[in-house]
């Protein structure tokens, strides 16, 4: 067990609340503890000065929209915070929330990711149709803050973010604050949003209330968060134990002791098989680690995070282009490191992006990089993005003299790698298996690897080990209801949640059927984990296969071509309460699986195109149709 700055009792009453706790209430835990030390600061100079319960203004509503989780869990955390200064707080997933609500819902706080080109999550979608819509009302006398999460090295960065943030203010509410657009080092950009907007509703609060404001010194008296709320993310003997446990510790601790993103467990390598056979065009490897030891637990359609290296040729080749000394040393967000070792694990030296271009412009005065960054030149700036990295700019636009840090000041931070679950908890007690597609190719006269698969792949059979956390997926999960038919499309890698869920179904001898779709593309050498597929076939865990090898006839065929074959039989399964799932490639698959979706409902239901994507939207409200898409 690691050190830990908890005495014995602390210890004992920790292990005691998080041994039993899902991965939603511990995000509630975090937020929690988060709030109670950020109710001690705004007792201060930035008290939120939330008004009295009656008052208007001290209703707050947060939205999230959330694709892998992480707007959630920020959601989560602004929750907690404002329940702990005062505020009377309602949170909702985007696709949970009654728009009919909206006009009479006065203080919003958005939090909202980005996904593919520039879309909201899946379960916002209704959300921001409605809103861009002729029936959205109009709201005047509605304050709002957004926060957008996304990726920088996408060309529509946070668009959905702004798109909210547009809307809201067409429609007449009042931007109380800034919109702040997170790239994926998220953490500490949201906690100052989340500061800013509380405290700019506090005094929206205190200005309600000034006979209030003017007698209270620290956030409003509202009780216990945990109960002013309402909410009962835990029972009343898990609530009593985290506050004994908070009243003589700080949230750092409880961080210390809990893995997950900022504190990952180092797992042993226990297998590492290429699934690929022999000539596939494809390299495709079965991992399986240990979790023996880490309490972490999860649930088919989870995603385990990796903390990756990069690749130590590239890093030295970078520094040596750079001219600058590999022992020197630098100061990260969290540790002073020799550069070497920074660029191997603490920055990003591959993702080329705009930002990255537009702060290295500025060491190098080249009027090349400033005319490529100019307006009006987005074509050329994205075709000069693609298939390159940080060493083909600094090699073609040397910096003369540079200095560590302010080369280091141009750098993201290396952010873990996500790969879906292929493993069942309740068939694999201790362990977690993923399936990896190692990426290699040659662009622009150098070979490229990519940073985590190729990291993955690479490692020994058994005995390394990797740092690793859960990331909890609450938009892709197995119906609860056990007795629920399923399908299940996921070509390539995608499949690899799907092999999860069978083994849960089959583990746990849930009824339900269970219908798969795969494709690759040949037969032969990239059918992955085929033995398993015929064994559960033969057993009945998987009632039927359809399986579709784009290079092994003439005519390419995809999953979305099998499902239009079985589109009467599809469409059946649905109307017998089927939950469909899809995952993989975020661009043309998932598309195609969306427009065979509509068609086959349209045809086999006998209604109008319109009609028929409605049915398929009413499916995803009902969370019947789920999509974990990359």
């Amino acid at each position: 067990m690691q050190e830990t700055p908890l005495t014995a009792q602390q210890a004992q009453l920790l292990n005691q609340l998080v041994n039993g706790l899902s991965a939603e209430q511990l995000a509630w835990v975090r937020g929690f503890l988060a709030g109670l030390n950020h109710a001690v600061r705004y007792a201060g100079a930035r008290a939120p000065a939330a008004a009295t319960a009656g008052s208007a203004a001290a209703q707050l509503t947060i939205l999230y929209g959330s694709q892998t989780g992480h707007a959630q869990e920020v959601a989560e955390q602004a929750k907690a915070r404002a329940a702990a200064a005062g505020f009377k707080v309602e949170l909702f997933a985007m696709g949970d929330y009654r728009a009919s609500r909206l006009k009479n819902d006065k203080s919003l706080l958005v939090v909202v990711s980005t996904q593919g080109e520039g879309d909201p999550p899946d379960d916002a979608r209704g959300f921001h149709d409605f809103l861009h819509g002729d029936k959205a009302p109009r709201l005047n006398g509605t304050r709002f803050a957004v926060l957008g999460l996304g990726d920088s090295s996408y060309e529509k960065f946070c668009q959905a973010g702004k798109d909210f943030d547009a809307r809201l203010a067409a429609l007449g509410a009042e931007r109380l604050v800034a919109r702040v657009d997170s790239d994926v080092d998220y953490d500490a950009p949201a906690e100052r949003w989340i500061d800013d907007a509380l405290e700019a509703f506090g005094r929206l609060a205190a200005d309600a209330c000034a006979p209030c404001a003017s007698s209270r010194t620290g956030p409003s008296p509202a009780g216990h968060p945990a109960q002013s709320q309402g909410a009962k993310p835990l029972n009343i003997t898990e609530t009593f134990t985290l506050a004994a446990l908070a009243g003589g510790m700080t949230s750092t601790a409880v961080a210390q002791h809990e893995y997950g993103r900022k504190h990952p467990f180092d797992a042993t390598v226990l297998e590492n098989v290429t699934l690929s056979g022999r000539g596939s065009s494809k390299e495709v490897h079965h991992i399986e680690l240990s979790l023996e030891g880490a309490g972490l637990t999860y649930e088919p359609g989870d995603a385990l995070g990796v903390v990756a290296r990069n690749d130590s040729a590239l890093v030295d080749a970078l520094i040596d282009a750079l001219a600058l000394d590999p022992q020197a040393t630098t100061t990260t967000q969290d540790s002073t490191l020799s550069l070497r070792e920074a660029f191997l694990s603490a920055y990003d030296i591959t993702t080329l992006s705009r930002a990255f271009l537009e702060k290295y412009a500025a060491l190098t005065e080249s009027t090349e990089l400033g005319a490529l960054l100019a307006a009006g030149n987005e074509t050329a700036l994205r075709d000069y993005l693609h298939g390159r990295d940080v060493l083909d700019v600094v090699r073609q636009f040397p910096a003369r003299k540079v200095k560590a840090a302010e080369f280091v000041g141009t750098l993201r931070t290396l952010q873990p790698r996500l790969y879906s679950i292929a493993s069942s908890l309740a068939a694999t007690p201790d362990a977690v298996h993923i399936t990896v597609g190692a990426v290699r190719y040659d662009s622009h006269g150098r070979a490229r690897r990519g940073v985590a698969s190729t990291y993955l792949a690479d490692l020994a059979r058994e005995g390394e080990s990797v740092a690793v956390y859960i990331e909890a997926n609450r938009n892709f999960k197995l119906p609860q209801d056990s007795h629920a038919p399923i399908i299940m499309i996921g070509p390539g890698t995608g499949v690899a949640p799907f092999r999860a869920f069978v083994q849960e179904r089959q583990a746990l001898d849930a009824p339900g059927r269970n219908w798969l779709f795969f494709g690759d593309r040949n037969f032969r050498t990239d059918f992955l984990y085929q033995r398993e597929w015929q064994r559960y076939v033969k057993d009945g865990a998987l009632t039927k296969i359809d399986l579709a090898f784009s290079r092994d006839t003439g005519d390419k065929v995809y999953v979305q071509h099998r499902m239009r074959e079985q589109g009467k039989t599809l469409y059946a399964w649905l109307q017998e309460g089927a939950y469909l799932y899809v995952c993989g490639d975020a661009g043309q698959m998932a598309r195609d699986v969306n427009a065979a979706l509509v068609d086959i409902v349209a045809e086999h239901g006998a209604v109008s195109p319109d009609t028929a994507a409605e049915y398929v939207k009413t499916l995803q409200r009902e969370k019947r149709y789920q999509r974990d898409v990359y």
